[in-house]
């Protein structure tokens, strides 16, 4: 089974033992979000499944929203429909990709362990690491899947509220992650959101930070030293990750497991849902 990483050599071996496997494409483009199916449809791994942002990871308007943000997570009973519809079941073994530097594949690797999932994977180094090792490629849309009886069970990812944070705000017992670029934190742009700035307190880890030139997570033990250098001696079992709407904050959680630092919290609702509140502090700079 693999729960964090998979590199392309190794879904390519996935691929020829006919283990139970379903990837999912999850590319996208916020200011266009129409383009990730577009390209999906231009060249995919064969096979893939497209999974749209918000048709499918996200329930914008759902009054039963699991959170609130630009990006609502879907309750977990609505998620699981989904999966059941595009064939997904619990025997298989998932793999994520995208072709956006991991900003959006990981939205799909949590929720999948939020679910209870735990055989879920993202594809190191995305569509460009899969075509440099000469995986196969398809183009169009996959012929659609028997559908399945998805079965969620216990949760294996801990999704933390605005109320939570805000209780704990300032507290040893919360370290606050901000996985948005700098100049987003800082409160110098704010492309997507009405009020530029961040949570009083929280640390700022852009999650391409988790990269390198590759395209590729960096090694393990690259990881944990830079974050137990962010951390400064704060417990990783505290922290929280967030960023605009809960999206990018996941690589940074998956680089906290992979660097052995456990599997952290994410504040799924994250600035867009903090913002939105005026009477809630904020800070810049």
């Amino acid at each position: 089974m693999y729960s964090t990483l998979i590199s392309a050599e190794q879904l390519q071996d996935l691929q020829a033992s006919a283990a139970p496997l379903m990837v999912f494409d999850c590319s996208f483009d916020l200011m266009k979000p129409e383009l990730g199916e577009q390209q999906y449809r231009e060249a995919h791994i064969a096979g893939a499944v497209y999974a749209h942002l918000d048709r499918a990871l996200s329930a914008k308007g759902d009054p039963a929203a699991a959170s609130g943000g630009r990006h609502p997570l879907p309750p977990r009973e609505k998620f699981a429909v989904w999966l059941s519809g595009v064939g997904f079941s619990n025997a298989m073994q998932a793999v994520v990709y995208d072709r956006n530097g991991a900003n959006f594949c990981g939205r799909l690797w949590w929720m999948l362990k939020w679910a209870g999932h735990e055989a879920v994977a993202l594809l190191d180094g995305g569509l460009q690491a899969w075509s440099a090792a000469g995986g196969a490629v398809a183009r169009g849309v996959e012929t659609p899947r028997a559908l399945s009886h998805f079965v969620l069970a216990p949760e294996q990812a801990a999704l933390v509220t605005t109320k939570t944070v805000a209780h704990k705000l300032g507290r040893p017992e919360q370290t606050i992650i901000d996985a948005r670029a700098a100049p987003r934190f800082k409160g110098e742009v704010e492309p997507l959101d009405p009020v530029a700035g961040h949570i009083p307190g929280a640390l700022n880890r852009p999650f391409g930070q988790n990269l390198g030139a590759d395209g590729r997570f960096k090694p393990a033990a690259q990881l944990r030293a830079e974050f137990e250098a962010l951390l400064a001696g704060r417990d990783p079992a505290s922290v929280v990750h967030h960023c605009g709407s809960g999206v990018s904050a996941v690589p940074n959680v998956l680089a906290m497991e992979i660097a052995g630092l456990g599997r952290a919290a994410l504040y799924a609702g994250s600035w867009s849902e903090w913002c939105s509140d005026p009477s809630r502090p904020m800070a810049q700079g």
